[in-house]
């Protein structure tokens, strides 16, 4: 009948101050049966406007508030079931547009970054190679061979950045998989400081690797994303932790919890209090100075969610910055 709530308030308001006057006129004029009935009235009105202002407006605003969080934690494109034709309806009706809206905004945002990215391969891939075959003529000496390198170190890392806008975009619309196989974990974090020691060894950084001191199980995990986690792991460590030159890495089982521990630990001046919590959201740099697409934690925090693990991001004691990941021993 009123869609308005302002009316409905007003109405219900208005209705107890009669039933107020009725029993303060009854009261006056000596008619206690009378005053005592309107007061039960008043009460009885009272809890029944208590449980209405409950039903119509406090629980649908803590649906919305909730709903308001999904929309901020990155579930964009979601809906909310408008219950009513009232302000409150009118505000979920607001709230879905600009849901739909974000959720619009975002997808556009992911198909521009996967565009640019397929359009920055070839050329990337063209320069890569061609500064290899350029950089192995014996003839190229002095500057120019070391301009070579230049080359060839900024294009592979312009490419690295390219793949990781693209695996952000598979994320963002599922197509990000693992393929889970029973790996041997040791190994494939041994491999990828191989892979990552010249380029540590450039860096003037020295590596210290503690291995288990039991022989791991197997786990299940895809080998692929996980040395991405550590070859991002050990990447960070150079950037943001070259002035200790020194990495300590070290693998071992947490009992209490089941599961393998590897830990990435700089030296460097460590994180700032108030950019920890914020370290794993996507394009989060800390800085305008630092390096990188800010999705390089993301993507490993993603990466290591799937497998049933967990990424835990501090400052170590003594100084630098301590990344721990933690991954199931038993099948996901």
């Amino acid at each position: 009948m009123f869609k308005n709530l302002k009316i409905q308030l007003l109405l219900a308001s208005i209705g107890e101050l009669v039933l107020l006057l009725i029993g303060v006129w009854a009261i006056t004029r000596r008619h206690y049966t009378l005053a005592g009935a309107m007061m039960v009235c008043m009460c009885f009105c009272v809890i029944l406007v208590l449980l209405w202002f409950w039903r119509r407006v406090t629980d649908p605003l803590e649906r919305l508030t909730l709903f308001s969080r999904k929309i901020a934690g990155g579930r964009f494109g979601s809906k909310l079931d408008k219950q009513h034709d009232d302000e409150i309806g009118q505000l979920t009706d607001e709230i879905n547009a600009m849901s739909a809206q974000v959720a619009q905004s975002d997808k556009s945002k992911t198909e521009f970054i996967s565009q640019i990215s397929h359009e920055l391969r070839t050329p990337l891939t063209a320069i890569t190679g061609w500064a290899e075959t350029i950089a192995l003529d014996p003839a190229l000496e002095g500057d120019s061979k070391r301009g070579v390198d230049i080359i060839f170190r900024e294009a592979e890392r312009l490419t690295g950045l390219v793949l990781e806008l693209l695996e952000f975009t598979r994320i963002q619309d599922g197509r990000f998989n693992l393929r889970i196989e029973q790996i041997d974990i040791g190994a494939e974090l041994e491999d990828a400081l191989l892979t990552y020691g010249e380029l540590m060894r450039q860096a003037g950084m020295e590596v210290n690797y503690s291995m288990a001191d039991e022989d791991l199980p197997l786990i299940p995990g895809d080998p692929e994303r996980l040395k991405q986690v550590f070859l991002n792991l050990l990447d960070n460590a150079i950037n943001h932790g070259s002035e200790g030159k020194l990495v300590d890495v070290s693998i071992g089982m947490d009992k209490e919890k089941n599961m393998v521990r590897i830990s990435v630990r700089d030296h460097g001046p460590g994180i700032p209090e108030d950019a920890l919590p914020h370290v794993k959201e996507k394009f989060y740099k800390g800085s305008a100075r630092s390096r990188g697409t800010g999705i390089g934690l993301a993507l490993c925090d993603e990466i290591v969610t799937r497998h049933g693990g967990q990424l835990e991001i501090g400052n170590a004691e003594g100084g630098g910055c301590r990344v721990t990941v933690l991954l199931p021993i038993e099948t996901i």
